[in-house]
This record gives structure tokens, sequence and C-alpha cells, in this order.
């Protein structure tokens, strides 16, 4: 199925509310957590962050719309691979931005432990090598520099009114998700659901889920590869199987 929707709004600007939204209005949206979802997606991501080929219409086979990272950072070409599809541009209040992804995905934020523990990771699992160079190659593409409040603001609006110039208007929609239903069903044509928007993702929630959720990949993914299967049982005994279980499964919205 080509894609109707091109996501080029950045993380943290309600992206994972608009994916929802798209998916409970027939549109199978493509977010960040299908990455984690689909190991095997990560090959074609890299590619892409390296700025080769990519064959799109095997990647994103099974959506009709993309949001957040990875897709963002190559909305250009996902606009030459389908030129039909609209736009749309998730916005929100740049001091409340940074904010938020302070609070949730900054380097700051992660480094404390979480990339060292992905960093780890990548030497004993190509896949996961493959995902921290793609997620550093996008992250720098976006936020060259060093992560400060000034340039991380100057940055996300640089990449906004890169997006205003490049798309034509009438492929565009820019949207803050506090305007509801309204907009992107008039935008997409099609009739306004009679439920309240989704609101998901806040900042606390992601910030306490995303640590556990480290552990669980590392524990799933890391941990057998190097042969410790008893510390793998101590891991999983020492935080619960249904703990790692919610927690990946909130992390990546089901």
């Amino acid at each position: 199925m080509p894609l109707v929707l091109i996501g080029a709004g950045l993380c943290r600007t309600g992206t994972l509310s608009v994916k929802t939204a798209l998916d409970e209005i027939g549109l199978p949206c493509y977010h960040m957590r299908e990455v984690y979802l689909h190991p095997s997606h990560i090959p074609y991501w890299y590619e892409a962050s390296c700025g080769r080929p990519v064959q799109w219409d095997v990647l994103l086979a099974n959506y009709k719309a993309t949001v957040d990272m990875p897709a963002c950072v190559h909305y250009k070409e996902l606009m030459e691979k389908y030129p039909d599809a609209k736009v749309i541009l998730t916005v929100r209040d740049p001091e409340a931005w940074y904010e938020s992804v302070c609070n949730t995905i900054s380097p700051q934020d992660l480094n404390q432990w979480g990339i060292k523990l992905m960093k780890f990771a990548a030497l004993v699992n190509p896949i996961i090598k493959k995902l921290t160079v793609t997620a550093n190659q996008n992250w720098t593409k976006i936020f060259p520099g060093p992560w400060t409040r000034e340039n991380a603001i100057n940055n996300f609006n640089k990449h906004n009114e890169e997006v205003k110039q490049y798309v034509p208007a009438d492929r565009l929609l820019i949207f803050n998700v506090k305007e509801g239903w309204e907009p992107l069903c008039k935008f997409l044509g099609v009739p306004v659901p009679d439920r309240p928007f989704p609101r998901v993702n806040d900042p606390a929630h992601f910030h306490d889920q995303f640590r556990v959720a480290y552990i669980a990949i590392f524990t799933s993914l890391v941990i057998p590869a190097t042969g410790l299967i008893g510390l793998t049982a101590w891991t999983v005994r020492k935080i619960g199987v249904k703990t790692i279980k919610s927690a990946f499964m909130k992390l990546i919205g089901q």
C-alpha cells in the first residue's frame, strides 16, 4: 500500500498521539516503536542514514503513513518516492518541546547509563550496532553541535522552517495535537471520529518506562548472545517477567 501521509515533525511533538489517531482512522502508521517491534527493519534505516538507496516499498509495505524518527529525517526522499502523499508537520511550543526532550530522549538524559548500555550491546549484537549508528547519524543530522537549550531550539526551529519552505502549501498540514481531530481529518478527507483525540506518551511515563525497557532489551537480546544464561535468569528474577513485558509494551504503545 503506498503512503498517503508523510510525517516531517520531530520526536516529542505529539507523534505517538498522531500515530495512534491515524491507526484509529484506518491509516496504519509507522512510528519509531515499529523499529523495536521489527528488528528486520533496522538494516533499511541504516542504509538510509548512510545516504544509500532504500527499498521503501518493501520497508513500508504494511503502512499508509509515517511519523516520528527515523522516517521524519527522510521526508524528502519519501516525498519523491510517494509524490501523491501529503505531509504533516507536527509542532509545539519550542520551549515546551525542549523540556520534553530533556526529560526523555536527549543525550544528557540517556547518556547517564542507557547509551553506555547500548554501546556494550552493539559489541555483541550486529543489529543493535546498526541501530545505534543509525540513531546517532539521524540525531546529529538534525541536531548538529552541542546539546544546549539555545542550539537545540535553533535546530528545532530550523528543521520546521525548512519543511515549510520545501513542502508545497497544498500538500502540507502544520498540526498541533491540541487542535484535535478536525484539522487532521479535514486534511485527509475522512470523517471526524466521535471520540476524544488520543493523548499518549507524556514525558513522566516515557522517562520511567524507557529505562526498564532498556533492561528488557538488554536481557532478551544481548545477554543470551553472550551465553550468560545465569545472568539472564538472575535479571529476569530480579526485575520480574511481568514488569519487563509491561514496560516494553507500554514503551511501544501496546
